[in-house]
């Protein structure tokens, strides 16, 4: 019992120093290994709208105990876990290098004139959608290293979205506000609001996602100006429209104003088929005594000419012309005379007569 005792009591202070010594070398051995430190705060992921820019951070603190080369190294994560990271920019003895075997390169630079100075962060201009993408900054001194993952998210902002009514104005009937915007990175908020004329009322729904607000009856005191703004993360834009609210139209004047119009109408029609009637009628009277006008004034044919061989037979028998009329037995003709022309008879030679054409008169 008392050897037990004094066992224990030589064991117990040589057992305590041991764990502190070797609790102290890890200690130191975590230090070393640990001493490059990143020290960039802010938000794990960012947001930003296309076409600006951003500085993705990466401030470092370095100990004494880190010896070695300087290195930094930006490059983006592969969402592949089996496939390498791609390199973008990196900083090794005091040299810049542009790793331009990737698309991202161009608009990056090191935010700092000097990386080696504690700053590390990576500057980006005029951000598109194919900068979205998961950063890693690595920075490393021999036997220290330490990295920082950024995500980025390039969207676009909403466009000025157009705002419309379906559904007519009238004071007891429903009617829809719309709201849309054509361009914009999803997802996209609608929020309608009054911009004069109170609050939103009560009987309306809207809904965030499509735009739309719905008043089912609608009354004089809902009208008034209504804005409706659409936003994302990265930005928002805004359109009014101008509700009105008007009384129904009278519906025994509607039955009235409609008879009376039906019947000025076919009264109309039948005006227009009795002056089509009238004119043709007209022309029909016109061209049937223009035709018989026609017929009074035409005036005798014309005589035709005399042929050539015509002309020539008359030459031949001057004022000679034929008829089959009787003969005296001695073949002279006789021809009559009358009371009123006394004429002294005169005495012809005999001629022949002709089978033909009789005797020459």
């Amino acid at each position: 019992m008392f050897s037990r005792r004094l066992r224990s009591a030589f064991w117990q202070p040589r057992l305590s120093l041991f764990l502190l010594c070797t609790a102290s070398l890890l200690s130191t051995e975590f230090k070393c290994t640990r001493a490059v430190q990143v020290t960039s705060t802010g938000p794990q992921t960012i947001q930003k709208a296309e076409g600006e820019s951003v500085t993705l951070g990466c401030s470092y603190t370095l100990n004494t105990l880190d010896t070695g080369e300087l290195d930094i190294e930006w490059s983006v994560v592969s969402p592949d876990t089996t496939q390498k990271d791609h390199m973008l920019i990196s900083y090794s003895s005091g040299n810049k290098y542009d790793h331009r075997n990737h698309a991202l390169v161009n608009g990056l630079s090191f935010a700092a004139y000097d990386p080696s100075l504690g700053d590390a962060s990576l500057s980006i201009a005029l951000l598109s959608p194919a900068h979205s993408a998961t950063y890693q900054c690595k920075v490393k001194k021999s036997p220290g290293v330490d990295m920082r993952k950024v995500s980025l998210l390039v969207m676009a902002k909403p466009s000025v979205p157009k705002c419309w009514m379906e559904g007519g104005e009238l004071v007891g009937k429903p009617v829809s506000l719309h709201c849309k915007s054509a361009q914009g990175s999803t997802p996209l908020k609608y929020t309608w609001r009054r911009e004069s004329g109170g609050l939103l009322p009560a009987a309306a729904t809207q809904n965030v996602v499509t735009g739309e607000l719905k008043i089912s009856n609608h009354s004089q005191s809902f009208a008034g100006i209504y804005l409706c703004e659409v936003n994302n993360a990265v930005g928002a834009e805004h359109c009014r429209i101008n509700l009105k609210a008007n009384k129904p139209p009278n519906r025994a004047a509607v039955i009235v104003g409609t008879v009376v119009g039906s019947l000025l109408l076919i009264f109309i029609l039948l005006v227009f088929v009795g002056v089509l009637y009238w004119k043709w009628s007209s022309r029909r009277r016109y061209e049937k005594e223009f035709s018989n006008e026609i017929r009074e004034d035409v005036p005798p044919p014309e005589s035709r000419p005399v042929s050539r061989r015509t002309s020539r037979s008359a030459s031949q028998h001057p004022q000679v012309t034929y008829s089959q009329v009787g003969g005296t037995d001695d073949g002279r003709i006789q021809t009559p005379s009358t009371d009123s022309h006394r004429h002294t008879p005169v005495k012809h030679a005999p001629v022949r007569y002709d089978s033909k054409y009789g005797y020459a008169v």
